[in-house]
């Protein structure tokens, strides 16, 4: 019996890779191990599914190094679960380790995509609103847990509109060390008053204690940050609850 529920497995794991390769633009590696057999499956249940993808191109110029993906027991649609496509009758807890390289995350910040998700970033101050419209953005990752960031935007405030350009140096969030930004330099511009500098802190430390993130059908969480010479690894709770479709991966 332990043996018919291997080929079972085996068999809806192919399928579910399959499917999942043809959502991406891109994988060097994707393996898929859904965790059940046939009753449960009737029975619209499975144990868990784990991921585990290196080289994935998600969306244009979006590349991930390398993830590990387990999930908590599904409740799953028994009748597409038969064809190897996962649909999620309820929320599912996982946890991923992902790992991303100082390349992939600076293509990424210059993609349509991303830029598109952060234009005109806005800050109350004072009472008026003051945006910063993202033009160029690189991430350094020089190891020692710290992170460099080379930027340059508008700044729209008070009516008028001026370029400003900057480096920041931090260090993420992680179990044993809260976040802490070690220098701030304007390499452009006029600078920034003190009143903004005063919102933007306000406004980072409002989202780091957030108890969670939203993107689309999920909320996720980090709960760890490694930083070293070239690549961040992520440690991240998330609940999900829907499989991304063709729709929201391509």
């Amino acid at each position: 019996m332990p043996d018919e529920h291997r080929l079972e497995e085996k068999f809806l794991s192919q399928e579910a890779e399959k499917i999942i390769s043809e959502k991406l633009d891109g994988a060097e590696k994707i393996e898929i191990d859904i965790q059940t057999d046939l009753l449960k499956i009737v029975q619209g249940q499975a144990d868990g599914v784990s991921v585990v993808g290196q080289g994935l191109v998600i969306q244009e110029d979006i590349r991930i190094q390398e993830i590990r993906l387990q999930t908590d027991s599904i409740a799953i649609n028994p009748f597409s679960a038969l064809f190897g496509q996962i649909e999620l009758n309820e929320p599912v807890n996982t946890t991923a380790q992902i790992i991303l390289t100082e390349v992939d995350i600076n293509r990424a910040l210059a993609s349509d995509f991303v830029l598109s998700q952060i234009q005109n970033f806005s800050l109350d101050v004072d009472s008026e609103i003051v945006s910063f419209e993202p033009q160029q953005i690189q991430v350094f990752l020089p190891g020692d847990g710290k992170i460099e960031c080379r930027g340059r935007v508008m700044l729209k405030e008070m009516g008028n509109t001026r370029p400003l350009a900057y480096t920041a140096i931090a260090r993420p969030r992680t179990n044993s060390q809260p976040a802490m930004l070690e220098s701030f330099s304007c390499t452009e511009g006029e600078g920034i008053s003190i009143e903004l500098v005063t919102a933007f802190m306000q406004k980072a430390k409002e989202l780091m204690n957030m108890p969670y993130l939203k993107w689309e059908d999920m909320a996720f969480n980090i709960k760890d940050i490694k930083v070293e010479i070239g690549s961040l690894t992520l440690l991240i709770k998330t609940q999900m609850k829907q499989i991304p479709s063709s729709t929201t991966v391509s």
